[in-house]
């Protein structure tokens, strides 16, 4: 039997390699160069799109640890970065060129990989399937994708708002609170005076913008603007909008706040905080600068930066398995940005799951999801576990994990090595009891 790959980015790629690489034959669709992409340049398979790095190398930072763990797991892309690096200091900085070369050249030389170049338009429901058409998912698939999940796609222009460390947070300056008092106190809420609002929309006015790509029209829905664009549209407008106080009295004056900033937990140990309305096309240090103007946020430190970006990914909670299998139709498997995460390195980690999960189905052997003490198998428990209200993609990062038992007595950067540490030891053990 043989497993059908739509997409060969880097999850394509990885989950193609993973499945050769256990003795099960690979078809590998990809509809470049006959069908282009808005940004891709090449026909070679992982081409990187943007010219940014695969991040940290450091143990301390979550993503370092992610590409430590795909190391040992065996990933082709972690390989082929490794073979391809430019020296960048603490950041793995590859040629692109060198990179997408030596991955196809691996792919296109494996007996057991044929890489086809067409367009899938249908998804066969009598096959083994991985879709990783990633975030410039073609219409078609889209819409076939669609017909399957039955749930609408969170799609096209993704506005994300930033996520704060609960840690970083001045809880002395804040207050939790429900508007009108209804619910158990969910929100974490930062008022701001008459003087605090205007200088904060206009420092947000003067703040540096990242341009659209070419092939991203800035067709914003109405319901999740920009903050800066909503604030062009006059001094009020954010008082109005997300910043509205009404309904929320500070329990230290009894008043209502001239403005509020709202933080909603975004996990259920309450690790991680997502500014509430505050999606953003702000460059990322000018996130920094501007939303720690808010009071409470004057330390903040952002576990992920607010975006507004060409994207098609599911609602993962409600439609995948952990095992990143659909809930319907257990056959078919998502990889890659398409699952819910954000970066090449999760991608690559969401296509190596799926890639060793559909090779085991194949081999009727049982599936696989790695502890969530991991930096992969925090991911999918993101996925798994989100609220389906509010998912939104996630990068890996710290807030994600099981927290250490002694974390609060240590510095950061222990603390985050003590993690590391556990997780590479956890990982280990777990390949071991699972034959991977």
């Amino acid at each position: 039997m043989e497993v059908l790959v739509i997409g060969g980015g880097l999850a394509g790629s990885e989950a193609s390699w993973q499945i050769a690489k256990r003795g099960v034959k690979v078809r590998l669709y990809e509809m470049r160069p006959f069908k282009k992409t808005p940004a891709h340049k090449t026909d070679r398979l992982a081409e990187l799109v943007c010219s940014n790095s695969l991040r940290s190398k450091e143990l301390n930072k979550a993503v370092g640890l992610l590409k430590e763990e795909l190391k040992i797991l065996g990933s082709l892309i972690m390989e082929a970065a490794i073979n391809c690096e430019i020296k960048g200091g603490k950041s793995l900085i590859v040629d692109r060129d060198c990179f997408s070369l030596y991955i196809s050249e691996k792919i296109l030389n494996h007996p057991l990989v044929e890489v086809i170049r067409e367009e899938v338009t249908e998804i066969p429901l009598d096959k083994v399937v991985i879709i990783a058409t990633g975030p410039l998912t073609s219409s078609s698939m889209a819409e076939a994708l669609s017909k399957l999940i039955e749930v609408p796609y969170l799609h096209f222009y993704d506005a994300i708002s930033p996520i704060v460390y609960a840690d970083s947070i001045n809880w002395e300056k804040v207050f939790i609170a429900d508007r009108y008092l209804e619910g158990e106190g969910v929100y974490v809420n930062c008022p701001l005076s008459k003087e605090e609002y205007e200088r904060f929309v206009k420092e947000l006015l003067k703040a540096e913008k990242v341009p659209l790509h070419s092939f991203e029209e800035p067709k914003y829905f109405e319901g999740c603007l920009p903050i800066e664009v909503m604030a062009e549209r006059g001094i009020d407008t954010l008082r109005f909008g997300p910043m509205k106080p009404v309904g929320l009295k500070d329990p230290r004056t009894g008043k209502e706040p001239y403005a509020i900033v709202q933080l909603r937990p975004e996990n259920e140990e309450k690790t991680l905080y997502n500014l509430v309305g505050f999606q953003t096309k702000l460059k990322y240090h000018e996130q920094v600068r501007v939303f720690r103007m808010i009071p409470g946020l004057e330390k903040a430190e952002f576990a992920r930066f607010g975006s507004v970006h060409r994207n098609t990914f599911v609602n993962a909670p409600l439609v995948l398995e952990p095992t990143l299998q659909l809930k319907k139709y257990p056959s078919i498997f998502l990889a890659g940005q398409i699952t819910g995460v954000e970066g090449y390195v999760e991608s690559t980690a969401m296509g190596l799951i799926a890639g060793i999960n559909a090779a085991r189905l194949v081999k009727h052997k049982s599936l696989i999801v790695p502890p969530p003490e991991t930096a992969i198998g925090a991911l999918i428990n993101y996925l798994k576990s989100a609220n389906p209200k509010y998912f939104q993609p996630m990068n890996i990062n710290w807030g994600l994990f099981q927290p250490l038992k002694e974390g609060k007595k240590l510095s950061k950067k222990l603390k985050y090595l003590k993690m590391a540490e556990r997780a590479l030891e956890t990982l280990k053990n777990w390949m071991k009891e699972n034959q991977i």
